[in-house]
Parts: C-alpha cells; structure tokens; sequence
C-alpha cells in the first residue's frame, strides 16, 4: 500500500524513481542517496531484502541528502516495477549491454534501475526493464562504482 501511494504520489508529468536491486554497501547506498537528491529524483525504491537500509552511516555518506529523498521499501522489487508501469513509467535498467546512454530517449515518466556492483541487476528485474542502457567507457577496468554510474545516468536523465 505505502509503494501505492508513493506512486500515485508522483502525478508530475515529469517524473523520475530510481530503483535500487541489491545495493548493500550503505556507503554506495548513500553517495547514490546524494546524487538523487542533487538531480530531483521523485522517488527511491529500496527492496526489503538484499539491499542497505537507510541508517547512519548512509546519512553520513549523503551528506545529510537521504533525509530528503523520499523513499520506500518494498517486499517484492519485480512487482514494484511491473506497478510502475501501470502507472505509465517507462523503466530502464542500467546494464553494460545496454544501449550507449547517449543515444537513449528517456521518457518523461522515467524509472531507473541500478543494480549491484559487480553483479549489475538480477535476471527477473533485468527482464522488467523496458530499456538497458550504458555509460561508454574506456577504462582499463570494465566497469565504474555504482555510486558513480547513478550520478552520471541521473544527470542525462536531468539534462535540459
């Protein structure tokens, strides 16, 4: 009912959720909690399970930012997903398969999926998404922190 409401809460014709699939490290957790709150997002998704709760150390992390990004913890993430877009969001998972980010249209009833690091996002929730998308890099290392890739997916999303 909470995620519901959360939801129904976000009637702004432009809206942005960011949902978060098996993020544990609270200090990830709260660097992506800064950069929610620093690019507007409307809502966080957190699962009950497998994931960091909102505590201290995440509140240190953010800089304080988590007290003001609403949230909401969820039973089932694959449900929440699947209620978003009855909702009318389109959901795009972050995924290094994914089409370069760049060249992604994003509605203007966004949700974004972030999963794991090292992991990406599950099979089930992969299979929710309506989209993948990737930052191009080039690195020696094949992948960037997820902190850092929600900042970098959360300011093209924000881009004017």
């Amino acid at each position: 009912k909470e995620f519901i409401d959360s939801v129904e809460a976000q009637q702004l014709q432009k809206s942005l959720v960011l949902v978060l699939d098996g993020i544990t490290d609270p200090h990830n957790l709260g660097a992506i909690m800064r950069s929610a709150d620093q690019f507007g997002v409307d809502l966080v998704v957190l699962p009950e399970r497998r994931s960091a709760k909102i505590n201290i150390t995440v509140n240190k992390t953010s800089a304080g930012a988590s007290s003001y990004v609403p949230t909401v913890v969820v039973k089932n993430l694959r449900r929440s997903l699947s209620e978003l877009k009855e909702a009318a969001f389109w959901v795009y998972g972050a995924d290094a398969d994914g089409q370069p980010l760049h060249e992604v249209d994003f509605a203007d009833r966004a949700a974004l999926v972030m999963g794991a690091e090292g992991k990406g996002l599950s099979r089930l929730i992969l299979e929710e998404c309506d989209h993948t998308a990737a930052i191009p890099t080039s690195g020696h290392i094949d992948s960037l922190n997820v902190s850092v890739a929600a900042g970098i997916i959360l300011y093209e999303l924000r881009r004017p």
